[in-house]
């Protein structure tokens, strides 16, 4: 089992930052990547980054590539989702996410953390 808690939302005005953080307790040395995901009112749930747990390699969406940035610090099994020159359209509910090197599947989720881009 892994445990994810995300914290650091708010409300920011547009080219305004933010940064979220995602605790990450239970079965770590299982992880694979820890992505994150929002879903605005409406719409799907998708995933916006990931990082691969052991290398720190990073993947990003062409929507936030070049303004988010994702990191992490294992001594503190913390993720860092750091938003930059936000937008409107960032407003979402986002969300962090383990896959474990088991199933590879995303089945571990936090409880998201609501983000509000005013313009």
């Amino acid at each position: 089992q892994v445990q994810l808690v995300e914290s650091g939302g708010g409300l920011v005005q547009a080219g305004g930052s933010l940064r979220l953080s995602c605790a990450v307790a239970g079965r770590t040395p299982s992880i694979y990547y820890i992505g994150w995901f929002r879903q605005a009112p409406g719409a799907e749930r998708d995933i916006v980054a990931k990082i691969h747990w052991r290398d720190g390699t990073t993947y990003y969406g062409d929507s936030v590539k070049g303004r988010f940035t994702v990191s992490r610090d294992n001594a503190k099994n913390t993720v860092y989702f750091q938003m930059n020159s936000l937008k409107p359209e960032d407003t979402a509910v986002y969300y962090c996410a383990a896959q474990t090197d088991v199933r590879f599947t995303w089945d571990y989720w936090g409880q998201g953390t609501q983000v509000t881009v005013s313009s």
